[in-house]
Formats: C-alpha cells, structure tokens, sequence
C-alpha cells in the first residue's frame, strides 16, 4: 500500500511539473517596432508577411504612428529576426536600415518620400 501511495504521489509531481514547463514554452512576448511604412498598402504587405513569419502569432500595423506590434514566441523567434524580416521587405525596423533593393521595388507610396507623406 505505502508503494502504491508513492507511485501516485510521484505520478502527480511528474505530470504538474510538466504541465508548468509546458505553459513556459508557449508564453508570448511583444514588441512595438516603429517603421517606415506610409498607407494601406504597406500595412497590408506588412501584416501579410509577418502571418507566414515562424513564431509570430499576432501583428498590426498602426499606419498613422508607424508602429507595428508583433506578439511572438521568444522559443520560435526574436525580436532582432522580426526587425530583419521587416527590412527585407523594404520598411526600416527600429534601428535595422530597409533592404534598398526591396525598398526600390515597393510601389511609390509605399517609399520613404513617397505620397504617403
């Protein structure tokens, strides 16, 4: 009997520690990125990109700040690798400069300089 108790005892304390570092792992963290991006075009290109992004959960563009927020999993993801993934579309991420040949290619709204400002 006293066997049986401290199997289900160990039982117990196995699958609560594991149901806690499950719930560690899959926390989320976010970040708000102040861009480059002008209209409606780019935060459609923006949001659409980040969809397919690995770790990336949620985002929104908030076109008249320039701020785009980005709720991520630190396991998956990093804030630096989203920054990258921004400026290779031809947006400036915080401090990460847009790709210029990605820029040069986005529609002229879309620009720094372009009508959207």
């Amino acid at each position: 009997m006293r066997n049986i108790m401290t199997i289900m005892l160990i039982t117990i304390f196995t699958v609560s520690t594991q149901n806690v570092l499950a719930q560690k792992t899959s926390k989320t963290s976010t970040i708000v990125i102040k861009t480059s991006t002008q209209c409606g075009m780019c935060k459609t290109r923006v949001e659409k990109a980040m969809a397919y992004e690995k770790g990336v959960t949620t985002s929104s563009l908030d076109v008249d700040k320039a701020e785009f927020t980005v709720t991520y999993k630190p396991a998956k993801t990093s804030p630096e690798k989203i920054r990258i993934t921004i400026s290779q579309l031809g947006y400036d991420a915080d401090g990460v400069k847009a790709n210029k040949r990605a820029h040069d290619n986005l529609p002229n709204c879309c620009q720094k300089g372009g009508h959207g400002m």
